[in-house]
């Protein structure tokens, strides 16, 4: 057995899906078009983002004596969301259903950098989402998969539903040929009835985060403007609609991988009206080694006002109301307020009227104005 044949049957004795080989030289296609983003503003508030640029198209950058890279990926997809039950539940991306991916690939790729040690390796330096390496391009050169045009990487295997991580090695490995493909005719993710809804691929292969849900549920910190809310919709945490209407999910068997399967904390539809007031210590129990927790607490609560406000159920008006009283979180209140605003009632005016003479923040007194007025 040659050390690439070693390496991958390891890398699947360990539980890696997929895995392939590359070299590390440059990419400089994946780093032109980096910097067309960055220079296009399209990281939005994602600055540390920007601190990769001069490094991000040139693995040897990062850890110069690297000779090649091992890209490997994991199957996460767990089926479909459970059907709507007449409760108030929002959605969340699949791959936040299970453990964090992070915490899953990790110890994964602790092991396989172990395995490269004991072969010679003298530098085994993984990564997932956490260096300046363009993933899905190396992804691509080592054989995974290709890019299609909503930016996600197409696997024959398993559609788009892989999480990818990475080794940076001074081990000299034989690549593997890139994987070739196209997305046709199909404009399916971003041009019909089930495309981006709020037009965040502007281009093939390019998404602008600043139209992005998974952006503004996930990423962005603080106040979301008022334009932006509506188009959330019930979305808490992420959003899967580029991926679900791509043809190559279609016939996607469910992983076998238990941590990807959904927590009874979180479930397909997480129940919104128990999140919007969650303490601090049952956020920390319920979301433990859960990519949600990337959203901290606050951020989470946001999301769910908003989500509340725009499925406009009258249910949620006692627990809106709560946190429209909540002395340690400006936005949060502010959120609550424009969700009262929108689902309107008597019970949502009284509860707004009420803060409003309590209400000192400028910020939290204009959506209390804004939403007694418009609603």
């Amino acid at each position: 057995m040659s050390l690439e044949q070693a390496i991958k049957a390891k890398a699947r004795e360990i539980g890696f899906d997929l895995v392939g080989m590359t070299t590390a030289d440059p990419l400089p296609e994946a780093e032109a078009a980096y910097h067309r983003w960055l220079d296009g503003g399209m990281h939005a508030g994602m600055a540390y983002m920007a601190a990769h640029r001069d490094r991000i198209g040139d693995p040897r950058k990062v850890r110069p004596e690297a000779r090649s890279i091992i890209a490997v990926a994991m199957h996460y997809y767990a089926g479909e969301p459970s059907p709507p039950d007449g409760d108030v539940r929002g959605r969340i991306s699949r791959y936040a259903w299970g453990d964090d991916y992070h915490l899953v690939m990790e110890r994964r790729l602790r092991d396989l950098a172990a395995f490269l040690t004991q072969r010679g390796a003298h530098l085994a330096r993984y990564y997932v989402d956490t260096g300046p390496l363009p993933d899905r391009a190396i992804a691509q050169r080592a054989g995974l998969g290709w890019c299609g045009r909503h930016s996600c990487l197409i696997t024959r295997e398993f559609g788009t539903w892989v999480v990818l991580g990475e080794i940076l090695t001074d081990l000299a490995l034989t690549p593997d040929d890139p994987a070739w493909g196209d997305c046709g005719l199909c404009t399916s993710c971003y041009d019909g009835t089930e495309a981006c809804p709020t037009g965040a691929i502007v281009e093939p292969g390019v998404v602008d985060a600043r139209k992005c849900i998974s952006y503004w549920t996930i990423e962005h910190r603080g106040w979301i403007p008022r334009q932006v809310r509506p188009t959330l919709e019930d979305m808490i945490f992420g959003c899967d609609l580029c991926q679900e209407a791509c043809p190559f999910n279609r016939r996607v068997r469910p992983t076998q991988h238990p941590e990807f399967q959904p927590r009874p904390e979180i479930g397909t539809r997480p129940l919104l009206l128990p999140l919007m007031n969650i303490s601090e210590a049952e956020f920390g129990r319920r979301f433990r080694r859960s990519a949600i927790k990337r959203a901290r607490r606050s951020g989470l609560r946001r999301n769910v006002a908003i989500a509340l406000g725009n499925l406009g159920d009258a249910r949620a008006v006692p627990e809106l109301a709560i946190a429209l009283r909540d002395p340690t979180d400006p936005v949060v209140r502010g959120h609550a307020g424009w969700a009262l605003g929108r689902i309107g009632g008597a019970e949502a005016t009284a509860a707004l009227e009420g803060a409003r003479r309590a209400e000192s923040d400028p910020r939290v007194c204009e959506e209390i104005a804004t939403a007694l007025t418009d609603g």
